[in-house]
């Protein structure tokens, strides 16, 4: 009976293992702040400051926008307005559906099959984003957030997101320079992480959305190697490989308060979220329930735990009762009546007959 106790408790362990180390990640998004990365209000000068003029500029001067072609709606007009008034010496790039798609037939070809087969429009204009950050470098922000103040002390940062809430980062609204390796590793784990999870919001945001950029972004600050495929980067040149430490490879994170929710920020959110279904509803009241759903996870998992012991505990009985020989043995199915209840003769020559 030790010997199978010993069994069933490392075979119960290797699954714990491999689930933890299966969502490990995700795990630590539960406790990440952004804090050691993040840009501080006293870093940034505040608008019209001299100071502005005498940062580095490592960004280049470019926003870029996406939408299904040139009309954009009236309810995002005056946001995207707002963003081009406030920066007429920058370039502006709005990336209609055939825009990008030409981008990545003519400049990244090996993704144009996972391009064009994504099955919800937004997977393609969350996976553009990321491509022409890292191909021209600039500034993107989505036509639901205007901008409420020029956006030039942002360009000093190599690259740089934007905290979410409840944890994470979000793709609204990010920066970087040409071929930053962040940015490379996020276009390199693109195809890996194409997954249909049966849910469209779910699959959205893991395969190409916030919680997918979330996940890159912790590995790639552990220093995780990229993803490969027939063991060459999927890039066909270097390895984007994770963050090596320096100043140059780091992200830097925009804080809530920085990025909307003081006069002085960065940008207003004029409401958008368009593509969102009503499995949506469900992933939200999960997210805002995160702690009493893990509880009742472990407490589910318990309980299975102790059936499955119960279970493995009336077999062993019954092995053993069988190699002292004895006949009268009941089935494994009678062994597993509750404790309490008798049961009947018909019920017994059922049992009986299912054996032979």
């Amino acid at each position: 009976m030790r010997r199978g106790l010993a069994i069933f408790l490392i075979i119960n362990a290797l699954i714990i293992v491999f689930l933890v180390r299966s969502v490990f990640t995700l795990l630590t998004l539960l406790i990440e702040d952004g804090s050691a990365d993040a840009i501080h209000s006293a870093e940034i000068p505040p608008p019209n400051s001299p100071r502005i003029d005498n940062r580095p500029q490592l960004i280049p001067k470019i926003i870029h926008q996406t939408y299904v072609n040139d009309t954009v709606p009236e309810r995002w007009r005056e946001a995207q307005k707002s963003c081009v008034d406030l920066h007429e010496d920058y370039e502006y790039k709005l990336w209609t559906d055939a825009k990008s798609r030409e981008l990545i037939a003519t400049e990244y070809p090996w993704f144009l099959n996972t391009f064009d087969n994504y099955s919800q429009p937004i997977q393609r204009a969350d996976a553009i984003r990321y491509f022409v950050l890292s191909h021209y470098g600039g500034i993107y922000i989505d036509l639901d957030d205007g901008c409420n103040r020029r956006l030039d002390p942002l360009l000093s940062y190599p690259a740089w997101v934007r905290r979410t809430n409840p944890t994470g980062i979000s793709n609204d609204a990010m920066g970087s320079i040409p071929h930053h390796p962040f940015f490379t590793f996020v276009i390199e784990s693109l195809i890996p992480y194409n997954r249909n999870w049966k849910l469209p919001y779910i699959t959205v945001m893991y395969s190409t959305g916030p919680l997918f950029l979330s996940v890159i972004w912790q590995e790639y600050k552990r220093g995780r190697p990229s993803s490969t495929i027939a063991g060459s980067s999927v890039l066909g040149g270097g390895s984007a490989g994770g963050w090596d430490g320096s100043q140059a490879g780091r992200v830097r994170v925009l804080m809530g308060d920085e990025y909307n929710k003081q006069p002085w920020a960065f940008f207003r959110w004029h409401g958008g979220s368009s593509w969102h279904g009503k499995d949506a509803r469900l992933i939200f009241w999960m997210g805002k329930h995160w702690m009493l759903l893990t509880a009742s996870g472990f407490l589910i998992a318990g309980f299975v735990g102790l059936g499955l012991w119960w279970i493995y505990g009336r077999v062993l009985l019954l092995g053993e009762r069988r190699r002292k020989g004895g006949k009268g043995a009941p089935s494994v199915w009678a062994q597993m009546i509750p404790l309490g209840e008798t049961a009947s003769a018909t019920a017994y020559e059922l049992i009986d007959r299912h054996e032979v």
